[in-house]
């Protein structure tokens, strides 16, 4: 009985662990904000800004892929398929915001 309980709980965190972020973000970016004044300092923000919507562009794309693959194959997956697909069009979504709030950040440090 145990072993029903534990190898779904073991699964899961393992599933939860690989979707975790684990590379915290490599600066301050309050800190950095209040500290930008000069022209260099809002373009070297914007390059950040536009780095970090590349990455998360990156994303979309893996997971517009693995959306396909569930859409176009969706029998090897029985009834999880529609979680699968659920869940990818979810991950869009987020990492898409993120890569419009990311580029409209960098755009409004150019103007800056």
């Amino acid at each position: 009985m145990k072993t029903k309980i534990l190898i779904p709980l073991l699964l899961s965190l393992g599933l939860l662990y690989g979707c975790a972020e684990t590379n915290p973000h490599p600066m301050d970016m309050s800190q950095a904000v209040e500290n930008a004044k000069t022209k260099a300092d809002h373009e070297a923000l914007a390059q950040h800004y536009e780095a970090a919507a590349k990455d998360m562009q990156l994303k979309v794309d893996e997971h517009k892929k693995l959306l396909s693959k569930y859409e176009s194959h969706s029998y090897l997956y029985g009834k999880k398929a529609q979680d699968l697909k659920a869940h990818c069009r979810n991950l869009i979504t987020i990492y898409q915001n993120g890569v419009d709030a990311n580029m409209s950040m960098a755009k409004m440090h150019r103007e800056m």
